[in-house]
């Protein structure tokens, strides 16, 4: 049953990661040069009429720094152990997706692909630590008040 919860918790963070940065690019018409909502479709010929404007990029770091916390406190919350190495795994499978993206569409400039690196990892720890201190504080708040109750 514990794999089951795992499964499920990555996959809701992956899916919740992946919509804030999706939601993210499309929040800026300008940037969006496409009718449809079909972003795989038309992702290249986006990023190569991206490619000089290092704002987008600047803002699909932050976006995805963003996604990857938010998806990972969604996974830590849903997982009973280990909620920070969940969370962590959120970021390295949002990087390994990133890297594929860099490698594949050739259109990146070098400083988003250097701070790729820098991104999905900490923030996605950043995520599950939120989870794991506040769950802390609780378990710390419910001990305390069990052992007032015994005075």
């Amino acid at each position: 049953m514990s794999f089951l919860r795992n499964t499920f918790a990555i996959i809701v963070g992956l899916a919740i990661a992946g919509l804030i940065i999706t939601l993210g690019i499309r929040a800026f018409p300008k940037w969006v040069t496409f009718e449809a909502f079909a972003p795989f479709e038309h992702w290249q010929k986006f990023l190569e009429s991206m490619k000089n404007d290092d704002a987008f990029f600047g803002f699909l770091l932050f976006i995805s720094g963003l996604g990857s916390t938010v998806g990972g406190v969604a996974t830590a919350i849903i997982v009973k152990y280990a909620k920070v190495a969940y969370a962590i795994l959120i970021g390295f499978i949002m990087l390994f997706i990133a890297m594929l993206d860099v490698i594949v569409f050739p259109y990146h400039p070098t400083f988003y692909k250097i701070s790729i690196f820098l991104i999905f990892f900490p923030f996605a720890w950043m995520g599950g630590k939120i989870v794991e201190v506040i769950y802390e504080r609780k378990k710390k708040r419910r001990i305390a008040d069990k052992m007032n109750n015994k005075q």
